[in-house]
């Protein structure tokens, strides 16, 4: 439905009434426009879109967080109804009213909790003065307290962790640590502001069970704003779509499933990459992607088999490849422990072929792409790329082979410099390679450039932060092709893109493959996106590769126990779906290990053509 009209469905109030909400920024920008939805004590209500839809201005504006941020309510009420007294609007509230609904009745779980934890503090002491200043607990029992919350949220030897800092602390644990202080005084609501969204699928499926099992202990309600539907499929009750800060649908969450009105809803539920989609396929296949165009859904691509491979003679030999870091040292200088970040990894990658190089955070594949960029120098193994060794390459062969590996980042806002054109920064390969020496034929390479990756050549005189997120990281694809590369690496080079997004920059590298017959180390942790665009998928594990195989083998015949609660933890689009789950507990063991301590190596058998996974001596911690 497309009205404003909230979808009641007891006769009991509801905890929060959002009405006719309207937030404007700076000279009349209205990012939320005529907002309205309930949110009933102890459901879960997902606010969906894409970035820039106004879902978390509307969660920022329900607390007036944005009075902090440049925004001003200019329209509406929200009533929050607590368990003593009147219901509070709190657009009205005076700020000692808010400052003691925030944090007590009210608590918010933001997306970064890194930039959300103060860095100058341990997390005992940041978790204790909300109690303190709540609760009114002393210094020792807001400790106690802060203990059991940690606990309480499955954080591993809590009372080591009270006084550790941030940054000593894995993402999956900050974020837990957030959820801890967010429950600290027992909130009537929770707010969750894509609370998953940078986390790998394992540690995902941790913090949404955690999430789960709190609300049902302690009937708290959930505002859960995500852009990841498999997630609204696992939380949700009810469902509200944002689109250009406007409500466009509002349904209990199987309706919106089954039967979207809205066509912005249809176009975003068709772009979300389903587990299974290609069951029985052998090769990744290109689908068409449904775009918003003038308010109307229409599709972009066609279905295409990514049939590119050549598996005559390998472009890339990985054989025993080991990098280690030294991280302690005594006072004289002597190392004392080592970070052993990829211990004797050997991979082949093919002419036209796409290998994703799957895992945890901690696991190495990062450090393996980085190390095959010669960004990171290998501790031992063989690396060949053409059949020539790399480490025998003269400097010159080396530099040579910079233009033949390309690198896509995680971030591109990161990796593009702001204070240059975009045009120039596709323009700078070129130049340092020497590809092109002609001033007017390199502008036409970095049009043409543009134009391969759907960008407009009037595009090349903007700077970074004139684009979107998805149009950045078409830029950085367009650079990594100015050199004409034949293998690109690209390091988690949509997992923070929306769903349409994706769809549409994972199709793009698939036409791109198919017209330059590139290859791809596909480094991610997005189980859903490698079943889609990978021909053959490496699962790696603690700086070993444990299983090994074609995409059909690995998704439908997983061996390795570590790989089946890889792809148990993913979350499965589609309400109706009942799944005994894998419960994954704990955080993967550290790779640091004192000097001496050398980790033991699997052995690797095929259990069919291709197809290899390690013998597993001793159970995975975690994963067995």
């Amino acid at each position: 439905m497309s009205d404003n009209t909230p979808n009641l469905k007891s006769s009991h109030q509801p905890l929060l009434s959002v009405r006719s909400l309207s937030v404007e920024f700076g000279a009349g920008f209205k990012a939320v426009k005529d907002v309205s939805f309930d949110v009933e004590p102890g459901k879960t209500l997902a606010v969906v879109g894409e970035s820039g839809s106004g879902k978390s201005v509307t969660s920022l504006a329900i607390m007036r967080l944005t009075d902090y941020t440049g925004g001003r309510i200019v329209g509406g009420e929200v009533m929050f109804r607590p368990a003593q007294g009147e219901a509070i609007d709190l657009t009205k509230a005076s700020d000692d009213t808010l400052r003691s609904i925030r944090g007590n009745d009210i608590a918010m779980i933001f997306q970064e909790p890194m930039t959300s934890l103060n860095p100058v503090f341990t997390i005992g002491n940041q978790i204790a003065e909300t109690l303190v200043l709540h609760e009114r607990l002393n210094a020792r029992d807001a400790r106690l307290r802060a203990k059991e919350l940690l606990q309480k949220v499955r954080l591993p030897d809590a009372e080591r962790l009270l006084d550790r800092y941030p940054h000593q602390l894995s993402g999956g644990m900050r974020q837990r640590v957030m959820i801890a202080m967010a429950l600290a005084c027992n909130p009537k609501l929770l707010i969750a502001d894509e609370p998953t969204t940078a986390l790998d699928v394992t540690i995902q499926a941790q913090i949404l069970n955690i999430i789960r099992d709190l609300q049902q202990e302690m009937g708290t309600a959930v505002i859960f704003i995500t852009h990841d539907m498999g997630v609204v499929a696992e939380m949700a009750d009810d469902v509200v779509v944002m689109w250009k800060g406007e409500k466009v649908e509002q349904a209990p969450v199987r309706d919106i499933f089954a039967a979207p009105q809205h066509p912005y809803t249809r176009a975003l539920l068709s772009a979300v990459p389903r587990l299974g989609s290609l069951q029985g396929q052998p090769l990744p296949k290109r689908t068409p992607v449904m775009v918003m165009d003038g308010g109307e859904p229409r599709l972009v691509g066609e279905t295409h088999v990514q049939n590119t491979a050549d598996y005559a003679k390998p472009l890339l030999q990985v054989d025993k490849l080991t990098t280690r870091f030294d991280v302690g040292k005594t006072f004289l200088g002597r190392v004392t422990h080592r970070v052993h970040a990829v211990e004797e990894v050997s991979f082949d990658i093919y002419p036209g072929e796409t290998l994703a190089l799957v895992g945890e955070s901690g696991s190495g594949k990062s450090t393996i792409g980085r190390t095959l960029q010669q960004l990171v120098e290998p501790t031992s193994g063989t690396v060949r790329f053409d059949g020539r060794d790399m480490a025998a390459m003269s400097h010159g062969d080396r530099r040579r082979l910079r233009q033949e590996i390309q690198y896509i980042f995680q971030d591109p806002f990161a990796s593009l410099d702001p204070r240059h054109t975009v045009g120039y920064s596709i323009a700078e390969p070129i130049v340092v390679h020497g590809l092109i020496r002609d001033r007017k034929a390199i502008e036409k390479r970095v049009h043409e450039l543009l134009e391969h990756v759907g960008l407009q050549p009037q595009h090349a005189k903007r700077y970074p932060h004139e684009f979107s997120g998805g149009q950045r990281q078409r830029v950085c694809i367009a650079r990594a092709l100015a050199s004409d590369p034949r293998l690109i690496i690209a390091d988690e080079s949509v997992s923070a893109l929306d769903v349409s997004i994706q769809a549409q920059i994972v199709n793009l590298l698939m036409e791109l493959q198919e017209r330059r017959h590139l290859s791809y180390l596909f480094i991610t942790h997005d189980m859903a996106v490698v079943e889609k665009i990978s021909h053959r998928v490496a699962v790696m594990y603690l700086g070993q590769i444990v299983e090994l195989g074609t995409r059909q083998a690995i998704f439908e015949n997983p061996q390795h126990s570590y790989t089946r609660k890889l792809l148990s933890a993913v979350p499965i689009a589609d309400p109706q779906r009942e799944r005994a789950k894998m419960r994954i507990e704990g955080e993967i063991p550290s790779p640091v290990r004192p000097v001496g301590q050398e980790p033991a190596i699997h052995r690797m058998r095929e259990v069919g053509p291709g197809h290899w996974v390690a013998v597993e001596a001793d159970a995975l911690r975690g994963a067995a």
